[in-house]
């Protein structure tokens, strides 16, 4: 399909062009001519599939350039906030549409000149925005569209008592867009009440990364998994790669131990500040460090080209977290690696992981590496759609001068 029979105007188109889009991706050709038609739309697409044009380009279509907020998109994160308005500003300058991002970690004088001059399309955090109107610095009344990205993650998050105000501020006759990469029962009981008769829009989130990234496990006990993540790195003759971890405090204390180690490397999380963010992956980016650690929190935000691994220092108790994770990697038709570290704790969660990727990983050692006591699958251990099972058998395992247990599931 061409963007042409999809009913957007020249001018949106000739801002379809130059984002680099040359035919629509699944999301596109599903979402544009369902949200031109200005009914509501309960979409499930991550992020990398061209959900953001999705909605940014039929929204840019169908609001006025008067200088009022007649679109807001409301978005869990500073990073993604900042992605979208890039996106929109691109469009812009084709439509004649004023666009903003306001979210926090920033001083307000930026934001509240913007502001002030008149904004078509605002983009922003919920706290910020809250904020800002609560000061009487932002107008809700004439918002026409509302766009609610990563949905699921604003939950998790704990946004939505903020993004339930949000709604209340709102007109109540709007278009709602909601963007979710998960679709559960719990997320469709609590989001579903933002939308009216929407039209569904699925775009399954495990088929890209299922299909183009190499995924392992290298069993490892839990007090070696930093010395094991060393060793693994020196076995790479080249990467760019995000270590995923559980917390924030782990992943400081990581950054610091792969510092000491010689590996050059810099953490992005929610506690660091928005300048220290961009910096960061600026730095990533550009290549001044090639590994970068990561939370969660973080997982959506990081969209940066040619990451060649991710690597799940934990083992994510979501499959839908991993399912983000990995898919950093394998992006524009690249090939990628995914690597879990898996201690023995972490067996259950591999197992829901495995039936929802419908394969079972490749378990790995790395040569010469002196493991201690651990817990490794079975290779035979069958289907991962079979029942989980938890017999082990034991065995000894000997390398480097140190002996270690091995159990087998």
């Amino acid at each position: 399909m061409e963007f042409t029979v999809l009913g957007l105007s020249e001018d949106v188109r000739a801002g379809v062009t130059a984002l680099g889009y040359t035919k629509p991706t699944p999301v596109q050709e599903q979402a544009i001519p369902v949200a031109l038609a200005g009914d509501d739309i309960l979409a499930c697409a991550q992020t990398g599939t061209g959900k953001t044009a999705a909605f940014l380009l039929p929204t840019m279509q169908r609001i006025s350039t008067e200088g009022k907020i007649r679109a807001l998109v409301v978005t869990p994160t500073r990073e993604l906030a900042t992605q979208i308005e890039v996106e929109a500003l691109v469009i812009g300058e084709h439509t004649g549409h004023s666009v903003l991002a306001v979210y926090g970690g920033v001083p307000y004088v930026t934001q509240l000149k913007a502001l002030r001059r008149g904004v078509d399309l605002l983009v922003a955090t919920p706290g910020r925005l809250l904020d800002l109107e609560s000061k009487g610095e932002i107008d809700l009344s004439g918002v026409e569209i509302l766009v609610l990205d990563e949905a699921d993650r604003m939950l998790d998050m704990g946004f939505w008592p903020d993004v339930s105000r949000i709604l209340r501020l709102l007109p109540p006759e709007r278009q709602n867009m909601l963007f979710s990469a998960t679709l559960s029962d719990e997320v469709l009981r609590v989001i579903g009440k933002a939308v009216h008769d929407p039209i569904r829009v699925d775009v399954s989130p495990a088929s890209v990364p299922v299909d183009a990234v190499e995924q392992y496990v290298y069993p490892v006990n839990a007090s070696q998994k930093t010395e094991l993540l060393v060793a693994l790195l020196k076995e790479i003759d080249e990467y760019r790669a995000i270590v995923f971890t559980r917390t924030k405090q782990r992943a400081d204390r990581l950054d610091a131990a792969l510092r000491v180690s010689g590996v050059q490397s810099d953490t992005v999380h929610s506690d660091r500040s928005q300048s220290q963010r961009e910096r960061t992956l600026a730095d990533f980016k550009s290549g001044k460090h090639a590994l970068l650690v990561a939370t969660d929190v973080m997982a959506r935000g990081i969209d940066v080209e040619s990451v060649t691994h991710v690597i799940n220092y934990d083992v994510p108790d979501r499959p839908e977290d991993y399912v983000h994770r990995i898919g950093r990697t394998a992006r524009a038709g690249e090939t990628g690696v995914a690597i879990s570290l898996l201690s023995h704790d972490e067996l259950e969660p591999l197992r829901h992981i495995e039936r929802v990727v419908g394969k079972v990983m490749e378990a790995r050692d790395v040569e010469g590496f002196d493991y201690l006591d651990r817990v490794v699958p079975r290779a035979d251990r069958g289907s991962a759609t079979a029942a989980p099972r938890t017999l082990f058998s034991g065995g000894v395992h000997r390398r480097g001068g140190r002996s270690g247990r091995t159990r087998r599931f």
